[in-house]
């Protein structure tokens, strides 16, 4: 649940599945239908996954209502299934009308076959009433209107609405041929049975409406097909979930569900088992297998106070787990939240795609009548027959499934192969965007660097360096930088008690700034000492000097604006960050470092990781110049910052890549996250972007040199109808066959970096 600032009034966010959508046009026609409704303020659909996401203001609408307007459409919403359960659904409905429809199909293509002269003296062995008008009619009559049904009603909602859809081409393409052979066969007398010889010279198609719909029919059940192999990859989070757990409560151990369990709660976990909350170990010494979670393939030591996460598995050792949060709470589901969020947004192209989808049948219609006009007119004059039969090519080869298939089923696929990389895509359009990238800027602490510092050195110009010590851990105690946390942790190492402060004011970038027993105390950088005009002695600026050029970092103390000491920092640099560099280098990506560190800890980091463009004592505007000052110069630019002072910057750079252990501001910052620091999944986040963006390239080039070739022929009459048809299905089929192809690309693609 979300609150609206402007008026206060509650939003909830609502997912069910749609069941009836023939393409993407049914998708946009319910996202404009239900988006237009009174209280609703944003509404997206899938057609490739069959469900729908609504968020709404419940005091102006209920969900009910959403799910009532949907079925006006001509669709059915499903709140309580989830997108697996009615996909299963649907798949197991049009595999059922789709046998029957082959069985009644196959006696018709006697008369099909029998135009074929290689084929002819094959086709007069087999019984010759298989080819009288009367049997075609009966099963070409079921064919049409018991199972094709759903393509009518479809048809019919969508023109009830002013829209037109798959099912429209499919509907007129269909009825016309026959109803053309329907008028053919009672012309002839149906009453008078004729002939097997005198039935292969009328002018049937009733092989083309059956074919098609048969067609049809299995491009739709090869479709529903990938997309639950997509949605099952996409969706191994629900697979690593546990829905119970061991509670020691009062000294007994209980069996509970985990939404059950409460935060504090001691959970026991044996070898072997999945962890089923986010919490700290108490007790015990194993391994962790965090694979399906983080994308590392090794087993993680695990041992007291160490973080243990829902959906892992315990190897080695039974644990004792304090919990911190459990079922709908746990870092698995959120990020589960995240995969299903970037599921449901569109990127750039898909947009375009459905833009062109929505005047694609209407286009097609116009061009089917315009065909018809042309042959009747000009190509054969009078000839209707002829001129139909070419109108109905056109309708039967035209179709947006293609196109629309086009990006939904490979971003899926790559959106879960990221997931289980340990890279978060939070929008679909980021993935879109990272394919480009030329330029990404690292911030430097905890992002190149391991981000735990630790006080190295400490200079008082008067009194005692734990004196100097003592309040510096005072100003920082309120701080979550690591530089904070390493001189609290060092404070509390000395067993030093630390004064309570007063008038506490931070600057990002800078430093800190406090009242301690009444003196006005303040701990910042080298430029934040400039922009307050400290007084600064020698003594200490050649103690910087100094442990600047071994590679530290220093911050200074003043008093009253008084410079009183400083404090040397070393953090040591990332296992994988020279080789990620090294790795982008060979993508063609520009690596740079930007950071708010003096210019020589920034030259060393950068030396030790092979970065050659270092901009250094830089506040959080300056990187957002930066980043605007690469831009206009036509450069795609990534950052790559820890999610806390760097937010401003994740959001201004065309991708902002998050690094975070999980926390919830590196879950909810930048536009892709990269789960507990993982340098390496950057090129490997590039790599599957670009992979992904090729693949619906090829879809979207393939679709469309399909409808440039295949639409012409048809409409010179160079096309049976049903091979029209037959095209049509195949055409869609192949988009998804390449899609499903990019699955194991990815797969194989995973294991390239070490």
């Amino acid at each position: 649940m979300a609150t609206d600032a402007t008026n206060h009034e509650a939003e909830y966010t609502i997912d069910f599945t749609v069941q009836g959508m023939s393409c993407t046009a049914c998708a946009a026609r319910i996202e404009k239908a239900v988006g237009k409704m009174e209280g609703v303020e944003l509404a997206a659909v899938s057609f490739p996954l069959r469900t729908a996401w609504v968020q709404f203001k419940p005091a102006r609408i209920e969900a009910k209502q959403i799910a009532e307007r949907v079925k006006q459409l001509g669709f059915v919403a499903m709140l309580n299934e989830s997108a697996k359960e009615g996909l299963h659904k649907e798949h197991r409905a049009l595999k059922l009308r789709l046998m029957i429809a082959v069985m009644l199909t196959l006696p018709l293509l006697t008369s099909m076959l029998g135009h074929i002269p290689l084929l002819v003296p094959w086709i007069n062995q087999l019984p010759q009433w298989l080819v009288l008008p009367w049997l075609q009619l009966a099963l070409a009559t079921i064919i049409q209107f018991a199972i094709g049904m759903p393509f009518y009603f479809g048809a019919y909602h969508a023109l009830r609405e002013r829209s037109a859809n798959m099912d429209v081409l499919v509907v007129i393409g269909t009825s016309a041929a026959y109803l053309y052979s329907h008028y053919v066969v009672f012309q002839n007398g149906l009453l008078q049975p004729l002939a097997a010889s005198s039935a292969h010279s009328l002018p049937l198609y009733f092989e083309t409406s059956a074919v098609v719909m048969t067609a049809v029919l299995l491009g739709k059940y090869i479709e529903t097909s990938a997309s639950l192999k997509a949605l099952s990859g996409s969706d191994g989070y629900g697979k690593l979930q546990s829905q119970t757990a061991v509670v020691e409560r009062a000294g007994e151990r209980i069996h509970i569900q985990t939404e059950f369990v409460r935060a504090g709660d001691i959970v026991i976990v044996e070898m072997g088992e999945i962890i089923p909350v986010d919490g700290i170990i108490t007790a015990g010494q194993s391994e962790a297998n965090e694979a399906l979670l983080t994308g590392e393939s090794l087993p993680v030591a695990k041992g007291e106070g160490d973080p243990a996460w829902a959906g892992t598995r315990n190897e080695t050792g039974p644990l004792r787990i304090r919990t911190e949060a459990a079922g709908h709470d746990t870092m698995l589901n959120r990020i589960q939240e995240l995969v299903r969020q970037a599921q449901r947004s569109k990127s750039a192209i898909q947009r375009n795609v459905d833009a062109a989808a929505s005047w694609f049948v209407p286009v097609m219609l116009a061009f089917a009548l315009i065909t018809v006009l042309l042959w009747v007119v000009l190509l054969d004059p009078g000839n209707w027959s002829k001129a139909l039969i070419c109108g109905i090519a056109v309708l039967l080869a035209a179709c947006p499934c293609a196109l629309g298939l086009a990006a939904p089923i490979s971003l899926v696929i790559a959106s879960g192969r990221l997931a289980k990389q340990g890279i978060i895509a939070k929008e679909a359009g980021a993935l879109e965007r990272l394919a480009s990238i030329q330029t990404v800027i690292f911030d430097k602490t905890g992002t190149l660097t391991e981000g735990k510092p630790k006080v190295n050195a400490i200079f008082a110009r008067t009194g005692s360096r734990s004196a100097l010590l003592r309040m510096a851990a005072a100003v920082e105690s309120e701080s979550t930088h690591p530089l904070a946390t390493a001189i609290v942790k060092e404070s509390v190492k000395q067993g030093l008690i630390i004064p309570s402060v007063s008038e506490y004011a931070f600057t990002p970038g800078g430093g800190v700034e406090a009242v301690i027993e009444k003196q006005h105390v303040s701990v910042g950088n080298a430029a934040f000492t400039i922009r307050h005009k400290w007084i600064m002695d020698d003594s200490i600026i050649s103690f910087a000097e100094h442990r600047e050029e071994l590679g530290e970092t220093v911050l200074y103390a003043a008093v009253d604006r008084s410079a009183i000491g400083a404090l040397a920092f070393s953090d040591s640099v990332k296992e994988n960050a020279r080789d990620t560099v090294k790795q982008l280098k060979a993508q063609g990506v520009t690596s740079v470092l930007a950071t708010g560190d003096h210019i020589a800890p920034a030259l060393a980091a950068a030396k030790a990781v092979g970065i050659t463009e270092v901009y250094s004592s830089m506040m959080p505007e300056g990187k957002l110049d930066l980043i605007a000052l690469k831009q206009r110069k036509g450069t795609r630019v990534a950052m790559a910052g820890d999610g806390w002072n760097d937010a401003p910057a994740l959001a201004a750079a065309d991708v902002g890549l998050a690094m975070g252990e999980g926390a919830d501001a590196a879950l909810s910052a930048g536009h892709m996250t990269l789960l507990f620091s993982r340098l390496k999944a950057i090129p490997e986040a590039i790599s599957i972007s670009r992979l992904t963006i090729r693949n619906v390239r090829q879809n979207l080039t393939f679709a469309f040199l399909y409808n440039v070739i295949v639409i012409p022929f048809a409409a010179l009459g160079l096309l049976e109808p049903w091979m029209a048809g037959t095209a049509m299905a195949l055409s869609s089929v192949s988009v998804v066959g390449n899609a499903l192809r990019l699955k194991g690309q990815l797969r194989r693609k995973a294991g390239v970096y070490p």
